[in-house]
């Protein structure tokens, strides 16, 4: 933290993840900074520049780190963003952290790194329990998701959802009140803990709440479930770490119109739905002990290696894992040689139109094969 004169005599804590992680021995590069007894005039008069549009938030003017004003929050509608925010010099440290989800969230620590724990965070944190602070956390139907997510991140430390929590969750749940998510939210949760460490957490919390509907209801069956975090195990357990092939590992299993409907559900990015789509039609076409090159010339135009040749780069490393009894070293070598083939050849020799296009697969076709030379005029 800055040494500038913006703080003096201002009450400031740390708050939240950078609090909870030194605890854990967890790495963390984030600070957020909670400000008691202050209001918006006081923080523009120090020099802070407000950022915040539902609250005051402020980035400090040397070292740009968030600090916001002690808040309260009021249920006010459904869904996550149905809150009335209250901010005033009246708001104590205690009330701030009152409003936040789970207990090990809602440590302070004052500048002298003493530590403000109103809500038995540090005791759940040697308890490896993740639990809710009170009732209102079922105001805000996000905070199953976040349950979910930190479970993910924090269940390779022993970490547990506590029953309690779990109860609440499946109350939310069975309300209808994760339905009111926007996708976006869903879909940046779901991503983050594709992410961590123990991917397959999230969803099985997910699936102790009842919560995998809506936004997962493709794998609300059991046998389908079990069969696809047993996919994404398999990634995890190679090292793959994006979470993009992750989530392509996960729904391997699924039928090409659930993988859809899912994909569409949570407005996932074209490139994601692509590698997903991309590894299914590879396993089904190339999963064989006797692939031969008219198998591999039919994956190559079906997936459009020749105009697109980055998509075997992103396949290989989950094609080695999902597809076991493929060569891909052999394939790799004969793809490399086979993109080197150029139409220059024919046209120099007076072959037109859709003719060049005949002797050009006839010849990658050789190449796959094995038992031609390259052409690379």
């Amino acid at each position: 933290m800055s040494d500038s004169s913006a703080l003096d005599g201002l009450e400031v804590y740390l708050v939240g993840g950078a609090v909870r992680d030194r605890l854990l021995g967890h790495p963390y590069s984030d600070h957020d900074w909670v400000v008691v007894g202050s209001s918006v005039d006081e923080m523009l008069a120090r020099g802070f520049l407000q950022v915040g549009r539902d609250f005051p938030v402020f980035l400090h003017p040397d070292t740009d780190e968030e600090y916001a004003l002690a808040r309260t929050e009021r249920k006010a509608g459904r869904g996550y963003t149905g809150f009335e925010v209250h901010a005033s010099p009246q708001v104590t440290l205690e009330q701030d952290l009152e409003r936040r989800d789970l207990t090990i969230n809602a440590i302070a620590e004052r500048l002298d790194g003493s530590l403000v724990d109103p809500f038995g965070g540090v005791a759940d944190i040697e308890a490896r329990r993740l639990r809710h602070i009170g009732p209102a956390f079922v105001e805000d139907p996000l905070r199953v998701l976040r349950l979910a997510r930190f479970d993910a991140r924090y269940a390779p430390l022993g970490f547990q959802p506590a029953e309690s929590t779990l109860a609440l969750c499946k109350q939310l749940a069975h309300a209808g009140e994760l339905g009111e998510l926007a996708a976006e939210r869903v879909q940046q949760e779901t991503f983050k803990a594709l992410s961590e460490r123990q991917p397959d957490r999230y969803f099985t919390t997910l699936f102790r709440a009842d919560a995998l509907s809506p936004w997962f209801a493709e794998l609300e069956d059991k046998s389908r479930f079990e069969s696809c975090l047993s996919s994404l195990a398999r990634a995890v357990e190679t090292d793959i770490r994006d979470a993009a092939p992750r989530w392509a590992a996960l729904v391997l299993p699924l039928e090409d119109e659930q993988r859809s409907a899912l994909a569409e559900r949570l407005k996932l990015p074209t490139e994601v739905r692509e590698l997903a789509r991309l590894l299914a039609l590879s396993v089904e076409r190339l999963n064989h002990s006797c692939c031969d090159a008219d198998r591999w010339l039919g994956w190559c135009n079906s997936v459009d290696i020749w105009r697109k040749p980055e998509r075997w780069s992103r396949l290989l490393p989950l094609l080695s894992v999902y597809a076991p009894l493929l060569d891909t070293d052999t394939l790799g070598v004969r793809l490399e040689q086979a993109r080197a083939l150029s139409p220059r050849l024919w046209v120099e020799q007076g072959i037109k139109g859709k003719q060049i296009g005949e002797y050009l697969a006839k010849a990658r076709h050789a190449v796959l094969a094995g038992d031609a030379p390259v052409n690379k005029k």
